[in-house]
């Protein structure tokens, strides 16, 4: 299975992103050791994004708390990868859509989507968990367009696309 992984960190000068080689890790503090190791700033993100299929998003804050999503934890049942990174997290039960939303404004969402993990780990950026979860359950959106979604609502969308 291939996979594209970039970390993002944000500094005193801003965004700046690198790509990870994730190749060899056996859980998901392997990889946040692996993103530990560039973030020097208040904030790390790491993206990663599997055969146009999955999307799991790692966060580091500057006081060491880390927090885990994935867009479906069937990626945990397809590969060693995904079985690191999301073996151990639980299903997050996608919300109701807003009232005031009519059925054609509704994206179409994905019945295979099983999103495991916090949701809500973009929340203070402007991204709540209910506006990620419509992103990975919206029928035909790719891993990449999520996270040039998310990316270009932190600001740090050209720093990913350039290591595209």
């Amino acid at each position: 299975m291939s996979y594209f992984a970039a970390a993002t960190v944000r500094g005193s000068a801003g965004w700046s992103a690198s790509d990870i080689d994730l190749r060899g890790i056996t859980d998901v503090e392997e990889a946040a050791d692996r993103l530990r190791d560039l973030a020097e700033g208040d904030l790390g993100l790491l993206f990663v994004e599997a055969d146009d299929e999955y999307l799991v998003i790692l966060r580091l804050d500057e006081n060491d708390d880390l927090r885990v999503f994935g867009s479906d934890a069937g990626y945990a049942e397809e590969s060693a990868l995904g079985a690191a990174l999301l073996g151990d997290l639980e299903p997050e039960r996608l919300p109701d859509l807003d009232d005031d939303e009519s059925e054609d404004d509704r994206p179409a969402a994905d019945p295979d989507s099983n999103p495991v993990g916090d949701a809500d780990l973009l929340g203070d950026l402007g991204i709540p968990a209910v506006a990620l979860l419509k992103f990975c359950a919206q029928e035909g959106m790719l891993p990449s367009e999520v996270t040039a979604k998310i990316c270009e609502t932190l600001g740090c969308a050209d720093e990913v696309e350039e290591l595209r």
